[in-house]
């Protein structure tokens, strides 16, 4: 309104009316100048105005709410689903958050506040992340620490070392994985597969549980995959078949072997969620989507050369 110089809220014509909703965009900062005059400030375009960003996000009063299958779909990025969200207070655990979509889901979460720790394998590629992290916001409270899946007394000293911080964990979110990998067994004598993907996550979880429990609500996200439907974990009669989660070198087949431990992803979790939901802690399941041009393929060339090939028609990271 240029007659009050002010901004008018209320349509003149309509009566609809709109207003200033969630938190200030990525990268914005609200400042308050020495005339008590407050001010934002965006870091990323190095700029300063006194005219609140989220002018431009408004939201009208008593909308109609979307679907989820209308406020998201394919296209729709991390960073804009968190869009609003302070996880100031939330600590959160990422699995193989290093690379891929385990490092765009801890960027993602600590640029909205929350403490991530990247729970990674090879600590020097750890530390890198938390660098590119801290490159977008010197703020981001983000820190790596080891866990190696393939060892369970990995997991073990992660869970202690993890304990000892004596900090709540709101969420746990078991994402590392290997796919098409030659057979080899780990130092606990079982497939590496099997043991990486599914094994080390479902202990790490039991590990932790007590945790969960009193930090609730909280929440274990298990990163699955669609091609859990493609195989069977039972045998002939309809008996869980141990031989076939930790296969021999000779019945081995790595996409085979991927695909039983992502089922086995799905049905911890929905077993977790089934007893742990009454005591505050949700746990779900989630396919990221078809063949994202990630890392997860360098353990062979076929599959480099195949994603290589389809990556024009994927989501990207």
């Amino acid at each position: 309104s240029h007659l009050e110089e002010k901004t008018q809220w209320e349509h003149p014509k309509s009566g609809k009316r709109k207003r200033v909703a969630g938190g200030l965009p990525y990268g914005w900062e609200q400042e308050t100048d020495e005339n008590g005059q407050v001010y934002f400030v965006d870091h990323i375009n190095k700029r300063t105005t006194y005219l609140d960003p989220r002018l431009a996000f408004t939201v009208e009063d008593n909308p109609v709410k979307p679907t989820t299958r209308q406020k998201y779909d394919g296209n729709s990025t991390a960073m804009e689903i968190l869009q609003g969200r302070d996880l100031s207070g939330k600590v959160v655990i990422v699995t193989g958050a290093n690379s891929g979509i385990g490092f765009e889901t801890a960027k993602s979460l600590a640029l909205h506040g929350a403490h991530v720790i990247l729970a990674c394998r090879n600590m020097s590629r750890g530390n890198d992340a938390v660098q590119r992290i801290l490159v977008e916001w010197h703020k981001a409270k983000v820190e790596a620490m080891t866990l190696d899946l393939a060892s369970l007394q990995s997991v073990q000293h992660f869970a202690e070392e993890f304990k000892s911080k004596n900090v709540p964990l709101h969420i746990l979110i078991c994402n590392a994985a290997v796919f098409g990998a030659p057979w080899c067994l780990t130092e606990d004598d079982l497939e590496s597969t099997f043991q990486v993907n599914h094994l080390g996550h479902f202990y790490l979880v039991q590990l932790l549980e007590d945790v969960l429990r009193r930090s609730s609500p909280a929440r274990v996200v298990m990163v699955s995959s669609e091609s859990h439907r493609f195989t069977e974990i039972k045998d002939s009669s309809g008996k869980l078949d141990f031989s076939l989660l930790s296969p021999s070198k000779k019945e081995y087949w790595a996409m085979l072997a991927y695909n039983r431990s992502k089922l086995c992803n799905i049905l911890f979790s929905n077993e977790l969620n089934r007893r742990l939901s009454p005591h505050g802690v949700t746990s779900n399941s989630v396919h990221p989507g078809n063949m994202i041009y990630s890392s997860i393929h360098r353990n062979w060339w076929v599959y480099t050369l195949l994603f290589t090939l389809a990556r024009p028609f994927t989501k990207s990271m």
